[in-house]
Parts: C-alpha cells; sequence; structure tokens
C-alpha cells in the first residue's frame, strides 16, 4: 500500500495504470513536487568526483546557442580544472549513477511500474548558469527530476527533426518549442521519446534522468543474429558431383544458387529462441561495468547463517529478468532453476532484496552464495563495493 502511495504521488496523483493509459509514449507530464524535498542524491564535489573517474561514463558540454556549430563534447574522465570554470556555461553529464550511489538505484527503482526490462539507468547533469546541452530529441522515454536549483525547460513536438550539420551534438536546427516551464527542486517532467526539449540552467543546477532501453529495429537484429551464430547448428557441405559443364565459367548458375537456398533453409527460429535471445540481451552488463567480488567471502554455511539473519540484495549493477518461455537470465548468462524455485526467484528479481528469515531451497542457498562469491548479491549488512 505504501509503495502505491508513493507511486501516485510521484505521478501526480495518478496511479500507474492510469499514467501508461494517459501518458506514457503518448504526451508530457509535469508533476510539480513528485519528490517533496528532494534535492539530489550527490553533492556537487561528489559529482565532480565521479566525472574525473576513468570508470566513470561522463561528458563535458558546452553549448553555444549563438554558433550551435560551435559547441563541444568531451568524453571522461574529465580533468577537475575544466570543472572549476565560469567564463562560458557548460554542463557535465554522468551516466548510470545508480551504479554507484546506493541511494540512486533506490530512486530509480522508485519507477518499477514500467518493466525492468526496459529501464536503462539513472544519470545525472550538473550545470552553471545558463549550461545545457541545446534543443535536442531522445529515442527513449526520460522522467527529468530535478534537484538543486531550477532548469528552464522548453519542449516540443515538431516533426521537423532535422539536425545541425557538422555539429557534436545532435542538435535541432530549428526548435519550436510550445512548452516553457521552469522546474524547482522535487519536480518532475516526463517525456515521451521524440518530443524536442531543450533545458537551461538557472543559477547552478542538478538534473536527474531516469532513462528508458529502446532499441532499433537494426540493433535488435545485430544482437540476434550475433546471437544465432552462438546457436545455429547447420550440418552438410556444399557438394556438387552432378556438376554439369558450364558454357560460361564466371557464371554463378541457377543449380549452385538452389542448392545453397536449400543449405540456408535451415536458418530457422522459434518464438522461443527469440526469447533466449532476449534474456541474454537485455541482462547483458554494459562494457564498463565490472563486478566486486567481496575481499574475504564467507563459506556457504557462514553465508547461509548471515542470510537468514540480515537478509541480501542483488548488487546494483546485477540483472535478472526472467520469461515464461526461457526462464531466468543473469547478467547476460542463462540460468538453470529448477521449477520450485521458480517463484522464490521470480520474486527477487522483481524486488531485487530478500528479507531476513525468508526459507530457501539448498539449491536457492547454494546459488545465491555463487552470485556472493561472483559480487552479483550482496549480505544486506554488507557494504556494497
Amino acid at each position: 500500500m505504501q509503495m502505491n502511495s508513493m507511486r501516485t504521488h510521484l505521478l501526480g496523483g495518478l496511479s500507474p495504470r492510469q499514467f501508461l493509459a494517459v501518458y506514457w509514449q503518448k504526451k508530457p507530464l509535469l508533476v510539480r513536487q513528485a519528490v517533496p524535498g528532494f534535492t539530489g542524491l550527490a553533492t556537487r564535489e561528489e559529482i565532480f568526483d565521479l566525472a574525473c573517474d576513468p570508470d566513470v561514463e561522463s561528458r563535458y558540454v558546452r553549448y553555444r546557442p549563438d554558433a550551435p556549430g560551435e559547441s563541444s563534447v568531451e568524453h571522461g574522465p574529465q580533468k577537475r580544472g575544466r570543472l572549476r570554470g565560469k567564463r562560458e556555461p557548460w554542463t557535465v553529464l554522468v551516466q548510470g549513477l545508480n551504479l554507484w550511489i546506493a541511494e540512486a538505484d533506490a530512486l530509480m527503482r522508485r519507477f518499477d511500474f514500467i518493466p525492468q526490462a526496459r529501464l536503462d539507468d539513472l544519470m545525472v547533469s550538473y550545470a552553471i548558469d545558463g549550461g545545457g546541452v541545446g534543443p535536442h530529441f531522445d529515442n527513449y522515454d526520460v522522467f527529468l527530476l530535478q534537484g538543486i536549483g531550477k532548469r528552464r525547460w522548453q519542449i516540443a513536438d515538431q516533426d521537423d527533426r532535422t539536425l545541425v550539420e557538422d555539429a557534436p551534438l545532435r542538435l535541432l536546427r530549428d526548435f519550436r518549442p510550445v512548452h516553457d516551464w521552469v522546474l524547482e527542486a522535487g519536480d518532475m517532467l516526463y517525456l515521451p521519446p521524440h518530443w524536442a526539449h531543450n533545458g537551461i540552467a538557472i543559477g547552478e543546477c542538478t538534473t536527474y534522468s531516469i532513462g528508458f532501453k529502446s532499441p532499433t529495429a537494426r540493433e535488435l537484429a545485430h544482437g540476434f543474429l550475433d546471437w544465432l551464430d552462438e546457436h545455429l547448428c547447420l550440418e552438410g557441405m556444399y557438394a556438387d558431383p552432378g556438376l554439369a559443364l558450364q558454357d560460361n565459367s564466371a557464371e554463378i548458375s541457377p543449380a549452385m544458387i538452389d542448392q545453397a537456398a536449400r543449405m540456408l533453409e535451415g536458418i530457422r527460429w522459434s518464438r522461443a529462441d527469440i526469447a533466449a535471445f532476449l534474456g541474454g540481451y537485455l541482462t547483458e552488463p554494459k562494457p564498463n561495468v565490472f563486478f566486486a567480488p567481496p575481499a574475504e567471502p564467507l563459506g556457504r554455511d557462514a553465508f547461509a547463517r548471515a542470510l537468514a539473519a540480515y537478509g541480501g540484495a542483488l548488487d546494483a549493477r546485477t540483472l535478472l529478468l526472467w520469461s515464461e518461455q526461457a526462464g531466468f537470465h543473469i547478467n547476460g548468462e542463462a540460468l538453470a532453476c529448477d521449477p520450485a524455485d521458480r517463484g522464490a526467484l521470480a520474486a527477487l528479481a522483481h524486488r531485487r532484496a530478500l528479507d531476513a528469515g525468508q526459507p530457501l531451497s539448498p539449491r536457492l542457498l547454494d546459488l545465491f552464495h555463487i552470485w556472493y562469491e561472483d559480487g552479483f548479491f550482496h549480505l544486506t549488512n554488507e557494504p556494497s563495493p
């Protein structure tokens, strides 16, 4: 009941069902005080520390509205001195904040009325007065939650998405806003895909962006064909014992084409294959994600006692999803599961945590201990790395 109340407040009095029916991928929603009292999850110095860390994905952006083509973007790690400049407006963006700050992961999980299979990450942008990334559009849904300070948002639902030529950023050449709002700490704006928007910092400010995965058909096709290449087993070899003499030796004969076509007919897939592909594809960690096993892991029995006493949780980096057809996948790998354990695993995948004293089969205890040793799972009384 408390979680439903939090979601309703987050969505401006709408239930998740109402939000999905009326707004999701249809039109924007502005919510004043979606998270009352919210002023962010990290201080300016903590954001700068992350931006300078080579293991963290970051971008430093200077947008020049007077000369968009001369705007610039530099990928991290950033240099500390650059983050002190005041001569021109700038923005620094830190991707995957949920991987580094537990409170950021908790905030992102408040949006679990959208399937986890679609949830991507939480990004924070810090800007000095006038900073922003310019008018642009995204191909995915996003919730923009204001931290410290104020940001002016101009948005437009325009068909003209022509970009500024040769600009290092995907900037709209002709931006025509239809709404103009100033968001203060705790306010939130939801934008569906392709809604053009331009955020301009009013003084020093931070914005927390909860983004969602929206792979293109081409990206899915590439991923699936790679998966198929690993899992497909075609037998036989091209042979032509009845080869007939050709008048022109450079011709690819109809007979060769026919035989190749018959051989390639073996490339087939089912709905179950697609489910198995999606399980691995959607749980595959990003290239910059690494897991940190405990320095001195507990043995299996000691782990079981600690889990019973304190409970445990999936690491913020761990992706655990399931489907009826393909079962469970964790961090890109299929997971063998006894049917009797499916309910407990599905609950863990949904809640991402286990309560103290929760009864578990010996099979699940063994599995969770392996995950614990790999850094996929942590005991509740043990700080995550």
